[in-house]
């Protein structure tokens, strides 16, 4: 048997019973989603690394990199890492402090019961959008490495990722993606240093590239698209709940705050790994007909031996650590949000079995998702700028001032959807995202208006 193949098998397997052995210590819902809320430093900052440095990281950016040069990469890691940095230094803190399981409890808080299923309702198709995208890549590297056909990879990468995600929830997740950020760094390392080595060193690598290649921006028609294309990464992310999670499960607001700026600054450093890949590609691999497999296909021309499983443990590491993340943030915005107001009186024991069951049909949903998408970036740029938009308005507003009510809450996450649908499949509009920002902007402060002036109306006073 081909000895890469093993190898991964191995490290899969490995990672399988980490998780199984951590799931023993899983006694209730809040243990399973949000880790008994108990991480330090260390821990939090590694989970939201290797949670946030996924498959669009390192399948998707190198690929988009090696086709159009860093135009295709201002997401990743850019973007990615403002967005880390950003919650670290403004939001994270003041989220933890409220004591919340997911984002749409916030909603709840703050807004009423309509804006909190709105938001799970909103948040559950992006994040099996971006598990589908984890899997899709999952696929490719087993392609890659076993030679086996693609379709037949990504359903080997569904029924493995489905295993490693029921059993532990987030508690398995963190201790298993300390291992796995160790592993991303110790694996992209080596192929950086094989790449260089073979290139002669950075400066001579990047003088034989293209000069039009190293610059932002150059393919996007105007500078709306190019602020577009940035800031659905920026603000797209910084209101999901694979990232609020992680906040939420930190043991004080402090280490919630650190941790989310170290994750931030590991995941930059390491994240331009894969760009530096991506730049260098054509010199690399001139004839490679899938850009998605670019990083897989660099490591096994200059990678051997035990480097090569090592890169390959450290993919998976990415893929691993990232797609469990998206499938339990839908179980929970599901079993947290959509159905416990359903059933108040559900037990510890009946929300958990909940929380596992949404897991296992949301992996069967991402499944299908992989199978038909075309590209890992396609995937993770949809599950970014799904209604997101206005939801990022009505989560600032909601967290920073005392602004707004239950409807203009809604109006704004229903004003921000609708703005963005039309304007990317309808009217092909240069920037949706932004104008579903400035839509449900216009559409909080408007109704917001009216809100307090019903309020202040003595009509509506009590005599």
């Amino acid at each position: 048997m081909n000895p890469q193949v093993v190898g991964v098998a191995v490290y899969v397997l490995l990672q399988l019973a980490i998780g199984l052995w951590v799931a023993r210590r899983v006694r209730s819902q809040e243990d399973y989603l949000l880790a008994g809320r108990s991480l330090g430093l260390g821990l939090a900052s590694f989970t939201i690394f290797a949670t946030w440095f996924g498959a669009e990281t390192c399948v998707g950016a190198a690929g988009q990199i090696f086709e159009h040069g860093l135009t295709g990469g201002g997401a990743e890691p850019f973007g990615y890492a403002l967005c880390l940095l950003l919650m670290g230094a403004v939001f994270a803190a003041a989220l933890w402090r409220r004591g919340l399981v997911t984002i749409a409890d916030l909603m709840r808080q703050r807004f009423g019961p309509g804006a909190e299923r709105f938001t799970a309702l909103l948040l559950v198709p992006s994040s099996i959008m971006w598990a589908g995208a984890q899997i899709r890549a999952f696929g490719q590297v087993l392609a890659v490495t076993a030679g086996v056909d693609p379709d037949l990879a990504i359903a080997a990468a569904a029924g493995i990722v489905m295993l490693y995600t029921v059993s532990g929830g987030l508690l398995a997740d963190v201790v298993t993606d300390l291992i796995q950020g160790i592993a991303l760094i110790i694996g992209l390392g080596l192929l950086l240093i094989a790449v260089v080595t073979h290139l002669g060193g950075i400066e001579a690598a990047l003088a034989a590239v293209d000069p039009a290649r190293l610059a932002f921006g150059t393919s996007s028609p105007g500078p709306l698209e190019l602020l577009d294309s940035w800031m659905i990464p920026v603000c797209g992310s910084l209101v999901a709940q694979e990232l609020v999670s992680r906040v939420l499960a930190c043991r004080s607001a402090s280490i919630a705050r650190r941790a989310t700026l170290v994750g931030g600054l590991i995941y930059l450093v390491v994240g331009l790994i894969p760009a530096f890949i991506g730049v260098v590609g054509t010199q690399l691999v001139p004839d490679l007909a899938q850009p998605e497999q670019l990083l897989g296909e660099v490591a096994r021309r200059h990678l051997g031996g035990l480097a090569y499983i090592a890169f390959i443990g450290a993919l998976i590491s990415a893929i691993l650590s990232t797609v469990d993340s998206a499938l339990l943030a839908a179980a929970s915005l599901t079993s947290q949000n959509l159905v416990l107001p359903l059933r108040p009186g559900l037990g510890d024991a009946a929300k958990l079995r909940t929380a596992r069951l949404c897991v296992l049909v949301f992996a069967g949903f991402a499944f299908l998702l992989a199978r038909s998408a075309d590209h890992v970036h396609e995937l993770v740029e949809g599950a970014s700028a799904f209604g997101t938009g206005g939801l990022f308005v009505v989560f600032v507003l909601g967290l920073s001032t005392r602004l707004g009510g239950p409807h203009s809450a809604l109006a704004a996450l229903g004003v921000g959807l609708i703005a963005w649908l039309a304007g990317r499949y309808v009217f092909a509009w240069t920037a949706p995202f932004l104008c579903s920002m400035a839509a449900a902007a216009l559409a909080f402060a408007v109704v917001a208006v009216l809100e307090a002036r019903f309020e202040r109306s003595p009509a509506t006073r009590p005599r």
